[in-house]
Order: C-alpha cells, then sequence, then structure tokens
C-alpha cells in the first residue's frame, strides 16, 4: 500500500496528483495487482479533500483500465500493465529535485548538507 500526500503548492491538481501516486505505486512494486485501494471516502477523508476529487481521479484510472471498481466490494489494481516512459519518469524525477533543492537552499542548507541527509534516508529503507 502507498500513503498518499497531496501537495497544495505543486500546481497540480490533486486529483491529478493521486493519479500520478497510484501509477508510479503500480510502476514500483508497492502498489500490486489485485490489491485493494481505500474507498473513495475513505481517502477523501484521510486527505482531508472533496470527495469528487478521489471519485474523478478513480473514475479516469478506470477508464485508462489501471483500476477495477467492483460495486459493493471495492476499487482494486487491474491486471493491467503501466508502463510509463523513462523520459516521463526522469522528468519527474527532475520535477521533484527542482522543488526539493529550491526549498532546501531557501533555508540555507548545502549540497553536503542534503547528501548526508539522503544517505540517511537511503539507509533506513
Amino acid at each position: 500500500m502507498i500513503n498518499f500526500v497531496l501537495d497544495p503548492k505543486a500546481g497540480i491538481p490533486f486529483y491529478r496528483q493521486i493519479i500520478d501516486q497510484i501509477k508510479y505505486g503500480i510502476v514500483s512494486g508497492r502498489l500490486k495487482i489485485g490489491e485493494q485501494l481505500p474507498t473513495v471516502r475513505g481517502l477523501a477523508v484521510e486527505l482531508k479533500i472533496n470527495l469528487n476529487t478521489v471519485s474523478k481521479a478513480y473514475k479516469e484510472l478506470e477508464i485508462q483500465n489501471v483500476l477495477e471498481t467492483q460495486q459493493g466490494t471495492g476499487t482494486f489494481v487491474n491486471k493491467v500493465d503501466v508502463n510509463l516512459p523513462k523520459k516521463e519518469r526522469m522528468k519527474k524525477l527532475q520535477d521533484i529535485c527542482n522543488e526539493f533543492s529550491t526549498i532546501a537552499f531557501s533555508y540555507g542548507f548545502s549540497i553536503q548538507d542534503i547528501i548526508v541527509e539522503l544517505k540517511k534516508h537511503t539507509d533506513e529503507n
């Protein structure tokens, strides 16, 4: 299972962030085929967002056959191969690094400070 995290400062609509996190969760193996996702209501409450936002994300992923909703049972990761092109994955990493470094540098952290902290996180996982 993945922990959904929404960034209101990202300039990306919340439903799009949910879609991206589900797709990246599948690609990374953190979400498995057949795994049940939180209910629309449950995820909306957890993320403190409108129910329709989660519903829109789930519906778009259903149209793409990434998710399957079974009435009365829940929403599940479908048996579809989600491939994210390397270019798209690298673009996402660049965006994350740009945002992260901008914030870190604004607080006065050096590249060395960042590397040391990232290594700690790598060692923990």
